[in-house]
C-alpha cells in the first residue's frame, strides 16, 4: 500500500506553534512519517507545498513538494502522482481538504484524515 501525505494538513493538526518555523516542523513530520514507515513496512510520500528549507533527505520514505509553490499545491501534486498509478485503488491519501478527499477517492483511493493520520504514526 502507497500512501501520499498531504504534510501541512497533518502538521496542521496541533496547535504546537509550528507556523512559527514551518521548516522545522516540516523536519520533525518527516521524522515521524520515517520512523513509522520503516516499523511498518509502508510505502510513504510525503508532499509539501513548498521546497523545504535545508531541503529534506530521507532513504525510508519520499519527501516531495509541488512544482509551484502556492496554497494548495500539494492536493494538486497529489492528484496528478494518483492519476499516474498503476492501480490507484491500492492508495492511501492523507488529507483534510474536501476537494483533495473527493478527488482521492473518484480515482479510486481510499481517503484518511489527517487527524486520524497523526494519531496512527504517533502511537507508543
Amino acid at each position: 500500500m502507497r500512501w501520499y501525505v498531504d504534510a501541512m494538513n497533518v502538521i496542521g493538526t496541533r496547535p504546537d506553534g509550528w507556523w512559527r518555523d514551518r521548516d522545522c516542523a516540516m523536519r520533525r513530520l518527516v521524522d515521524v512519517v520515517e520512523r513509522w514507515a520503516a516499523a511498518e513496512g509502508e510505502d510513504v510520500v510525503v508532499v509539501f507545498e513548498r521546497r523545504p528549507s535545508p531541503p529534506i533527505r530521507s532513504t525510508v520514505i519520499e519527501v516531495t513538494h509541488a512544482r509551484t509553490p502556492r496554497p494548495n499545491a500539494a492536493d494538486d501534486e497529489i492528484v496528478r502522482r494518483l492519476r499516474a498509478e498503476a492501480s490507484p485503488h491500492e492508495v492511501r491519501v492523507v488529507t483534510s481538504d474536501r476537494w483533495l478527499a473527493e478527488r482521492a477517492g473518484l480515482l479510486g483511493a481510499t481517503v484518511l484524515g489527517s487527524e486520524a493520520f497523526r494519531s496512527l504514526i504517533e502511537r507508543p
